[in-house]
């Protein structure tokens, strides 16, 4: 089992950056796919990034491509989400997850395990 916790959210200002962290506990962490979805108020949960076991693929909503990075560090059970030049649609709870698929889905119940949620919001 793999538990998730997200950090590093918080207000900022249009064009500015972020940096998501994502820690994970549990030895099999590494042999996990990770992701990172966002929900806005009144909206469905959606993908945003996608990160392989192995760091070798990576994968982006076209929305953020450019912008956002996803990266992992197995040693250290973790991921992150760097966010730059951040847009008032960009505004959400983002929640990373885990999932057992060797390539990522980008569908959110394809996912096993969830975070919480941090809370980004750009002001315009």
């Amino acid at each position: 089992q793999v538990q998730l916790v997200e950090s590093g959210g918080g207000l900022v200002q249009a064009g500015a950056s972020l940096r998501l962290s994502c820690a994970g506990s549990g030895r099999t962490f590494s042999t996990y796919a990770m992701g990172w979805f966002r929900q806005a108020p009144g909206k469905e949960r959606e993908f945003v990034a996608a990160i392989s076991w192995s760091s070798s693929n990576t994968y982006y909503t076209d929305s953020v491509k450019g912008r956002f990075t996803i990266s992992r560090d197995n040693a250290k059970n973790a991921v992150y989400l760097q966010m730059n030049s951040l847009k008032p649609e960009d505004t959400a709870v983002y929640y990373c997850a885990a999932t057992r698929k060797t390539i990522p889905p980008r569908l959110p119940y394809e996912y096993d395990y969830w975070g919480q949620g941090t809370q980004v919001t750009v002001s315009s």
